[in-house]
């Protein structure tokens, strides 16, 4: 809902040159959350963690609210630099708990089916949000996008206390679970998920940085509406793609979504026109309703019993170090020169050929292995 404003919205304070620490920040915030949400979730239980993470989304449209009132604009900024880093505390609990609610509830045959649903449902939010918060900051003003952020999260979190806690023997979260140094923080055999998401994560970050900025170049005024087209492209895949992985297996649904990206980057590089641009975002969206599903659905397949959870925090810190990664690098490398943004999109194909090569070797491997057995 926030994003495709969030640019504009430093560029009110004359800090547009810092708009890759708007994700970056984020994932920064979520990267860390998830040393304690994972293992929260599988000690804990999944509700303490899904409420944690919707209160802070709750919170911290307030929060933002609340820039608006400083008067000194340098205080202002980092003020909203540093809600950006709390704000991804609501990314490092709310979806981890979530998935390993879900898979809770499923039978492991239909696990990558669920979990398509379940992103299915999180891409209509993300359909309608920045559609909806480009409208609102366009009409109203800033404060009243962030005022609706904050409704949606309160709502959120009143349904979430009505979800049982699906954690056999769930427990109170104690002083041990925020104590990193005792271990169980990270899940090792999620390493092949998580080595495959990061150079997705990496064009991810790169898109959610610089596109605002592309798709207002060539003449949308709610620049949200693009992100429209993109989420839609991802739902109508992830109707399908979460069964097919059940069927086919992850690892051969994640080729298809490597290569998919690559293309679809290499669309946004050549996007001068908007039939171009409409192109790239169905392309790289069929890329997210391929990838998203499966890599959950792998994760919690390589998970030993009773670490989902730690297993799909250990994954998601790889998405957020790539956003982090790509938002930075790109958003700096962009307010320096404005006349790169289209080869920006060019390197982030390239992340779809590195995807592709490592899960091709990785398939080989096990085959091999398999061979061997």
């Amino acid at each position: 809902m926030l994003l495709p404003e969030l640019p504009g919205y430093l560029e009110t304070y004359g800090a547009g040159h810092l708009i890759g620490w708007i994700v970056a920040l984020f994932t920064v915030g979520a990267f860390f959350s998830r040393f304690f949400s994972g293992r929260i979730a599988d000690r804990a239980g999944r509700k303490p963690v899904m409420l944690f993470g919707t209160a802070v989304t709750a919170l911290a449209g307030i929060a933002y609210i609340g820039v608006g009132w400083l008067d000194d604009a340098a205080f202002a900024v980092s003020a909203f630099l540093v809600i950006r880093l709390l704000h991804g505390l609501s990314t490092g609990f709310r979806p981890t708990g979530t998935s390993a609610f879900l898979t809770d509830l499923v039978p492991v045959e239909r696990r990558g089916e669920a979990l398509g649903y379940l992103g299915v449902a999180g891409n209509a939010g993300m359909a309608l949000g920045p559609s909806l918060g480009s409208w609102l900051a366009v009409d109203f003003g800033y404060d009243a996008m962030f005022a609706a952020s904050s409704v949606l999260g309160v709502a959120s979190y009143i349904m979430t206390r009505k979800l049982p806690e699906t954690l056999p023997h769930a427990r109170p979260v104690s002083k041990q679970d925020l104590n990193v140094f005792q271990g169980g923080t990270v899940e090792p055999a999620a390493w092949p998920a998580a080595l495959f998401l990061l150079p997705v994560a990496v064009a991810f970050g790169t898109f959610l940085t610089v596109t605002p900025d592309l798709v207002e170049g060539l003449g949308f005024v709610y620049k949200g509406s693009f992100n429209t087209i993109v989420v839609i492209a991802s739902i109508a895949m992830r109707l399908v793609a979460g069964k097919a992985s059940d069927k086919y297996g992850r690892p051969q649904l994640l080729l298809i979504g490597a290569v998919l990206l690559a293309l679809g980057m290499w669309l946004f590089s050549a996007s001068t026109s908007v039939p171009v641009l409409v192109a790239a975002g169905i392309v790289y969206g069929m890329s997210v309703g391929i990838n998203m599903p499966a890599i959950f659905a792998w994760t919690v397949d390589l998970a030993p019993e009773g670490k989902a959870a730690t297993a799909l925090g250990t994954m998601l810190m790889a998405l957020e170090v790539g956003i982090g990664v790509g938002a930075f690098a790109s958003g700096s490398w962009y307010a320096s020169d404005p006349s790169v943004l289209l080869s920006l999109y060019l390197g982030c194909a390239w992340c779809g050929v590195v995807g592709l090569s490592f899960m091709l070797w990785w398939m080989r491997v096990h085959k091999t292995e398999r061979d061997n057995c």
